[in-house]
């Protein structure tokens, strides 16, 4: 089979998870699977995701607040047991945009949503169906009573697990069913196939069809990027250093090797739409070696 190849934008940051979820009616669904309810009226939903939170280029996927609650959820592709300090940098900034600083200086006792955290998982990775993280985790003084906790529950999406959750509702079902098919077509497609292939087949069947149809572009755009995430960051890194180093040796400089490192941040910067911090990380750069190139960007 031959289609056209995505031209992938660089810039892109959407998740499919997040691009399903980001509606009212979605996240209530979504509510509803985690409390075993059926609520309907979507009106008293807030919506407070960050559309600035960026943490390497991919977004938080959803935070809206219902029934006194804040629900963080986030989808993942890969194991990261470092979700409870994600979470915990994610619900300090949500609390923060949603709650006027000066308040906290009254005499009155402020009062805010109770937050819960929660990771869809379809990584191909052994995961069990259900693992919980704490933040305390994370101490090396290892507490038995800690002062600050935080709990993260991780549900194992993939096809055939919990079965109950996920097919409770039809968005994350028929999203769970998607993102196996392109597995299932990967086994003898090739990436860009896989996904046209899969966009094709659910439409057909109708499973996300309105959505699919709606952000084919998008979804093409975003399935490949989580795909071939390692690979791509692989490419880029290797691109940007050879550009740099080789611009570097080309102006003759003594520190052509500086100069050529810089040029590799900048360029990573530019074509990753990332930080400083995040191109040196992928650049492998030694974290006591950053404050020199930072200085000079």
């Amino acid at each position: 089979m031959s289609t056209k190849k995505i031209n992938v934008n660089r810039n892109h940051k959407d998740t499919v998870f997040r691009m399903l979820f980001r509606k009212k009616k979605a996240l209530l669904s979504l509510y509803n699977v985690l409390n075993g309810t059926n609520y309907q009226d979507e009106s008293d939903l807030e919506v407070v995701t960050l559309e600035n939170a960026v943490f390497l280029r991919m977004r938080n996927d959803a935070a809206f607040v219902f029934r006194e609650r804040l629900y963080v959820c986030e989808h993942q592709s890969t194991v990261n047991c470092n979700m409870p300090l994600r979470q915990l940098f994610y619900a300090s900034d949500t609390l923060r945009a949603m709650i006027p600083v000066e308040q906290l200086f009254h005499r009155k006792m402020v009062m805010v949503p109770e937050p819960k955290f929660v990771v869809f998982y379809n990584g191909t990775e052994f995961l069990p169906e259900r693992t919980v993280y704490y933040l305390s985790e994370h101490y090396m003084t290892k507490p038995t009573t800690p002062e600050l906790e935080l709990k993260v529950t991780v549900y194992n999406i993939n096809k055939g697990n919990n079965r109950d959750l996920v097919e409770s509702c039809e968005l994350l079902n028929g999203y769970v069913e998607f993102v196996h098919r392109i597995r299932e077509n990967q086994k003898d497609m090739e990436v860009e196939d896989a996904i046209l292939t899969a966009i094709d087949s659910c439409i057909k069947d109708g499973i996300l069809k309105e959505f699919l149809e709606r952000e084919r572009s998008g979804v093409m755009q975003a399935s490949w990027y989580e795909i071939d995430e390692n690979k791509f960051w692989e490419e880029e890194r290797m691109y940007a250093r050879e550009e740099g180093l080789e611009e570097g040796r080309a102006e003759g400089r003594a520190e052509g090797r500086e100069e050529g490192i810089l040029l590799s941040i900048r360029n990573l910067m530019k074509a990753m739409s990332c930080t400083a911090d995040e191109a040196m990380a992928r650049l492998l750069i030694a974290p006591e070696e950053r404050g020199k190139y930072l200085a000079k960007l």
